[in-house]
């Protein structure tokens, strides 16, 4: 179904044990010096300028490889190459290899990549955010650099620069790049002098389009009469190359100035979660320019063993990213966990962002505890935007899990229509979260460019492993199932039905219900510009009940392993059931309302059964802790409710993540048979955490905010921790506070020191075993430090694991 192309996500030999540093490979450098000496090598300039080809070979010979001393077993994780540490700067070889200057070479004696944050480099592409002081460019738009020469630069002066990736670079994978100066374009690279002023030579260097990214090592080659001589390795002078949405050229290309601050810069958003009917929303600092994150980014490719070749393909790589994302078949950054106990780790919903998740993993080589599908989909945000791809966070609720490819979701019941739940291998989870990322697709036909859904969270295998996406949204939309990568499992998430089965006496089953908008009822991300909702389900799906939306459906479950599933549709109905909720906070009593509407134009007698159960958001239900019976007579066109009041203390010993509960209400219509389903998913909410800044908030100075929190339940939270992190502001930061009483309000507060100008987010989250999915978030606006300095080398502690004392307690 994914057609020719071979899986991505996935490379033989790739590790499967922790190894971040590994040992270089001294015997494959002695093997490639070697076969630079060999007589019959191409020279250097023969491979890289035709017009240098025909040059005799005591003319071509150049000698050896770049040289340069390396420290045993050092390589900067995230990094696609080794480091070559050289004694000084302005040293280099020469064509005998023996380092020896001779009077009118040419030698570098420094560069200046202009990698300043302030420079215009980084302010022109984009990248002047970066917690970095190297030079972070995107592919398809020129940079400029300056060379320091030991003597004028002369017009019959020979140059070329050369970027290298990877542990064995070759020209024809696009991982050893040689630019010759003032030669025109070598596949879409090229460099030009702009400016030659004494012995100072700028140059203004373009970038391919199609290049690969990563972390380039750069040197220097310059030959004239004298001699050849080459720049060191020194890691001061590596590039890092990233995907370019402003570039036409690249296919990350995205033409909305407004989509590009959103989806690519903007380091903080909004993540929904909860039930169509009682949506909640919870920032996320993103965090990708965060220093490390970048280095993360590049290790999580290094870790999959993705070839260096490939990284140029967004396709590519973000499917990688899907795989790697999770732990599961490769020890990818994070491990999923839905049991409830998380003493081993973090409680997902503690997590407020995705930097100390990344560079836990940077630093250990091991992957975090735990997550849920919203910290995946949060870490897979700030992955894809660090590395240059628009990428959005998208929530879609009532969300279908198809274990069975039926591309339905399919419910059993006995012939008393209980659930026969060890046949109910499907499940509608309240919510998912997944991704967004946009490009072209040339592997699909024309058509498919645009949005792509790519989903990190573990639930089913994809070529053999636990990855999914790119899918084209397009082709989701309509149905076309057979469009790689993923389709059938993605489209049956959000615009599959509901097919309620009920055993006959023969034991055969018939379906007595099809509830055709359960499945994908709302999806939604963040608003560009601002903090506001967009419901972006028309992305995905037809209207709900159009000529459009149906044969979408039909079209896709027809390529599914029940195709005629709608041959043998009973939808005869004239009575209607809708199921409500009260909003409720933790702690309080709840009512819920079953309302039934006799449509027809006879009396009606209904048997109503309502089963109560809690829930994890996944759709795996506890056992049942309530249940109601009651028969309804309805006269034509009356409606009639039914309550069920549900106290604290009844379901107080029940809950579990997310505080969601789900009713099962069955029913069944006396006079005309007719068979009544329904389930109905709702949450109790909980309380947020109250903050606010003591104080203006300057560039390299402390500030301070105070955080508020009273306590829903009449019980102790025991066990306390409070999160706390905002890029440009605040490091990720732990906080131990101990225990707190029933109904009681504690006040902390905590410094911190601003590290970027500009509207910032601080956001706090509160996790116990009592109560968790508590947070909080508070916009600060950084002035410039006074003299002009727009970055602060300063910045928030990361402390981990700190006690902290309670500035003050009340009642409630």
């Amino acid at each position: 179904m994914d057609g020719p192309r071979s899986d991505m996500g996935r490379w033989r030999g790739s590790p499967t044990t922790p190894s971040p540093e590994p040992e270089p490979d001294r015997d494959r450098d002695r093997d490639r010096d070697r076969r630079s000496r060999r007589g019959g090598a191409r020279s250097f300039w023969a491979r890289c300028c035709g017009c240098c080809s025909c040059r005799n070979r005591e003319d071509d010979d150049w000698g050896p490889e770049p040289s340069g001393s390396r420290a045993p077993g050092s390589r900067n994780r995230g990094s696609s190459s080794w480091n070559r540490r050289t004694e000084s700067r302005g040293s280099g070889v020469n064509a005998a290899g023996d380092g020896t200057i001779r009077e009118g070479m040419l030698v570098v004696t420094g560069v200046d990549l202009l990698s300043s944050r302030s420079d215009q480099n980084r302010r022109e592409h984009h990248t002047d955010e970066f917690e970095y002081d190297d030079l972070i460019v995107r592919r398809g738009q020129p940079f400029h650099l300056v060379l320091f020469l030991n003597r004028p630069y002369e017009s019959s002066d020979r140059m070329a620069l050369e970027l290298l990736i990877g542990n064995n670079p070759e020209v024809g994978k696009g991982t050893h790049v040689i630019i010759p100066v003032d030669k025109g374009s070598s596949g879409g690279w090229k460099a030009h002098v702009t400016k030659a002023s004494g012995q100072n030579l700028n140059l203004r260097v373009h970038i391919s389009p199609n290049a690969i990214i990563g972390k380039f090592q750069f040197t220097v080659r310059t030959r004239c009469e004298a001699g050849e001589f080459q720049l060191p390795l020194d890691p001061r002078n590596e590039i890092y190359i990233l995907f370019n949405p402003w570039c036409p050229e690249d296919i990350v290309y995205v033409d909305h100035e407004d989509w590009r601050q959103e989806y690519v810069l903007n380091e903080s958003g909004r993540i929904y979660y909860g039930t169509e009917a009682q949506i909640g929303e919870r920032t996320w600092n993103y965090g990708q320019f965060d220093h490390g994150v970048l280095d993360a980014c590049l290790y999580i490719l290094d870790r999959r063993g993705m070839p260096y070749g490939g990284r140029g393909d967004p396709v590519s790589v973000s499917r990688v990213i899907s795989a790697m994302v999770n732990s599961l078949d490769d020890n990818g950054v994070l491990i999923g966990n839905w049991s409830g106990d998380y003493s081993r780790g973090t409680n997902p919903s503690a997590w407020v962002g995705s930097v100390e998740i990344l560079l836990s993993y940077l630093r250990t080589g091991y992957s975090v505890p735990y997550g849920q599908c919203w910290v995946f989909a949060g870490v897979t945000t700030t992955v894809l935007r660090c590395l240059g791809l628009a990428t959005r966070t998208v929530t879609n609720f009532n969300s279908a899990h198809d274990t069975d490819t039926s591309l339905t979701m399919d419910i059993y019941f006995d012939e008393n229509m209980k659930p026969l739940e060890h046949l109910n291998h499907d499940s509608v989870w309240n919510f998912h979260v997944w991704n967004d990322c946009w490009m072209k697709r040339p592997d699909l036909p024309s058509g498919f460019d645009g949005w792509q859904v790519v989903d990190a969270t573990p639930q089913e295998t994809s070529s053999g492993i636990f990855c999914c996406g790119p899918c084209s949204v397009e082709s989701i939309k309509n149905g076309l199932v057979y469009m790689k990568y993923d389709t059938p499992f993605i489209f049956a998430e959000v615009n599959s039905d509901k097919v309620y089965w009920q055993r006959q006496e023969d034991g055969s089953f018939k379906i007595v219900y099809v509830e055709e908008k359960a499945i994908g009822t709302l999806i939604v991300t963040k608003a560009v510009s601002s903090n506001m909702r967009e419901d972006i389900t028309h992305t995905y799906k037809h209207p709900e009940g159009s000529e459009a939306e149906r044969k979408a459906v039909e079209t896709a479950a027809a390529h599914g392993s029940k195709p005629n599933v709608y041959a043998t549709r009973d939808s005869a109905e004239d009575v209607a059931m809708q199921v409500e909720a009260q909003d409720a906070v933790m702690g309080q009593d709840l009512t819920l309302c079953v309302v039934l509407t006799n449509r027809g134009s006879s009396r009606r007698t209904v048997k109503l059964h309502l089963y109560l159960s809690v829930t994890y958001y996944t759709g795996v239900t506890g056992s049942i802790f309530k249940e109601s019976k009651k028969e309804v007579v309805l006269a034509p066109g009356a409606s009639e409710q039914v309550t069920m009041p549900v106290a604290y203390k009844e379901y107080r010993p029940h809950l579990v993540d997310q505080g969601a509960m789900l009713l099962n209400v069955s029913g069944h219509v006396k006079e005309s048979g007719q068979v009544l389903a329904k389930q109905h998913t709702f949450r109790v909410r909980t309380p947020d955490l109250s903050l606010t800044l003591l104080g203006a908030a300057v560039v390299g100075q402390e500030c301070e905010v105070q955080i508020i929190f009273k306590n829903p339940l009449p019980i102790t939270l025991t066990n306390v921790v409070f999160r706390l992190e905002g890029s440009g502001l605040q490091r990720p930061k732990v906080l131990n506070v101990g225990d707190i009483g029933g109904n009681e309000t504690v006040t902390l507060r905590q410094t911190f020191v601003p590290v970027r100008p500009g509207p910032r987010q601080l956001i706090a989250s509160l996790d116990s075993p009592q109560l968790s999915q508590v947070h909080g978030v508070i916009q600060v606006d950084v002035a410039p430090a006074s003299g002009g300095r727009v970055f602060s080398e300063a910045g928030g502690d990361s402390r981990s694991g700190e006690s902290i004392p309670m500035a003050s307690r009340g009642g409630a």
